[in-house]
């Protein structure tokens, strides 16, 4: 009995803390498309981890090149798409505007680089490089000198093809690690040189060697190419995802011609209702007779004369042409009216919608023109032209190359004209908008159009004449045929 009254008045024993480890719940997150079953297994079969410039390997480019160029050759929807891609990029090329603060500089420096640019026929060059890059992946141009050129200034830029750029013991697998392809790099990633072939691989004359190749300075090669990937230190032609599509729409077509024309090959067939040896008159099979026109014949008894249907082309065939366009011009941003040519389906706020998009890629492109070409070659041009006496004002021929400048496209035409007219009214006269960007968006100098505007106000004044008076005499209407003359007075009469 005490000895159990002094256990319940006894002071507890302190307790010893058990520290508790917290529990960790693993949570197992799955995603679909990272399951990998039988249904899917052949569809994600190709897909692999390398990196970009592994992936893009010379013989995995070089495929995609041949295969881009057979396609532009043979097909005249892959030929207009990358024809009007690079039209709707450079347009008629390129003008330099100058903003320093003195206007007679400005205005000198862009006479001089514009005679320049058409003796050395800058636009063309452009658009082949824009060509190029959307069936070869890439485009080179050497800055090299050319005596030939009628302009003070000697410069040129020789374009060179992408399979041209290559080191021959690279490929044999002798390359160095800074070394990918035709570009040594430093130890920055920045190209120190370009390894350019003799000849070009396809020549009948090209000898591969180890030596037969030209080490140029990275200051004097321009690369033009889309970086789609990081790391990534050559290019693959901008239709490699349309190009499958490409070969359907052309294995499609041949196929309906085909079935068109076997169904068209047999003029009548003779065919019997009647079992096999059975009351039908016996008819060697298939046995040819010859038929003559407007002829009348009698056919063997138990025997019908036929023709085969055409089924071809069916009635789906435009819908699959217009879906594979539509898919083909997705990769490169262009809507499908522009791609087939063809806007019988749109109308007039469809048609704007879907250039928006198009324009605003055009204007992306043309970005990148200007940063990767166009500024590459003013400089180069600067450091020969300050050179050069009486060619450049003095104070220019004292600074470096890297003066203020802008660069000029060719305006987008508006489907309709007059609403634009209004709109840009609206906008000069609330001042949301300034004179510059109004005549940038038609391509044109904002100073060069006022001072032309200028002349003209001041030559109307001295001739007395008015506003209305100086505007271009409208356009006489087309005369219509008699036939469409007369069909409403014949209607009248009647």
């Amino acid at each position: 009995m005490l000895g159990w009254l002094k256990h319940r008045v006894a002071s507890p024993k302190p307790q010893r803390l058990v520290m508790r480890r917290p529990v960790v719940r693993i949570v197992k997150a799955r995603f679909d498309a990272a399951v990998t079953n039988e249904e899917n297994r052949r569809h994600w079969a190709n897909a692999d981890g390398l990196s970009a410039n592994a992936a893009l390997s010379p013989q995995v480019r070089r495929t995609l090149r041949n295969r881009a160029r057979y396609e532009v050759a043979n097909n005249s929807y892959a030929r207009g798409i990358v024809l009007t891609l690079a039209n709707d990029t450079v347009g008629t090329g390129p003008s330099l505007q100058m903003l320093t603060d003195t206007p007679a500089t400005n205005r000198r420096v862009e006479e001089a680089f514009g005679a320049w640019a058409e003796a050395v026929n800058l636009a063309e060059k452009l658009r082949t490089m824009r060509m190029a890059r959307a069936d070869s992946g890439e485009a080179f141009a050497l800055l090299t000198s050319n005596p030939a050129i009628d302009h003070p200034v000697q410069l040129d830029i020789r374009l060179v093809e992408a399979d041209q750029i290559a080191t021959p013991a690279w490929g044999l697998g002798c390359g160095s690690d800074d070394t990918t392809d035709g570009i040594a790099f430093d130890r920055y990633g920045n190209p120190v040189e370009y390894h350019m072939l003799r000849r070009h691989p396809g020549d009948a004359t090209y000898a591969r060697g180890m030596d037969d190749f030209e080490r140029v300075p990275a200051g004097a090669m321009v690369h033009y190419f889309r970086v789609d990937r990081p790391g990534q230190v050559r290019g693959i032609p901008d239709i490699t995802p349309a190009l499958p599509l490409f070969a359907q729409l052309r294995r499609y077509t041949l196929a309906v011609i085909a079935a068109a024309e076997t169904a068209a090959d047999f003029a009548a067939v003779l065919y019997t209702d009647a079992p096999a040896n059975g009351e039908a008159e016996s008819v060697e099979p298939m046995d040819i007779v010859e038929l003559e026109r407007r002829m009348a014949t009698v056919l063997p008894g138990g025997w019908k004369l036929g023709q085969i249907t055409a089924e071809q082309p069916a009635t789906t065939y435009g819908e699959f042409k217009k879906e594979i366009l539509n898919e083909i011009a997705r990769c490169l941003n262009m809507p499908f009216n522009i791609a087939a040519g063809n806007s019988s389906g749109y109308n007039y706020a469809s048609g704007r919608l879907d250039h928006q998009t198009y324009y605003k890629s055009i204007r992306v492109d043309q970005s990148h023109l200007e940063a990767m070409v166009l500024d590459r070659v003013l400089a180069a041009w600067f450091s020969e032209a300050v050179l050069i006496d009486d060619l450049l004002p003095q104070s220019l021929r004292l600074r470096d190359s890297r003066y203020p400048h802008q660069w000029m496209w060719d305006g987008q035409e508006h489907v309709d004209p007059a609403k634009e007219a209004n709109a840009q009214a609206t906008r000069l006269t609330r001042y949301t908008t300034t004179l510059a960007n109004e005549y940038a968006k038609q391509g044109k100098d904002w100073e060069t159009e006022l001072r032309q505007r200028a002349r003209e106000l001041k030559l109307m004044k001295e001739l007395g004449l008015t506003a209305e008076q100086a505007m271009p005499a409208p356009a006489e209407p087309e005369p219509q045929d008699e036939e469409e003359t007369d069909e409403p007075t014949a209607r009248k009469a009647a």
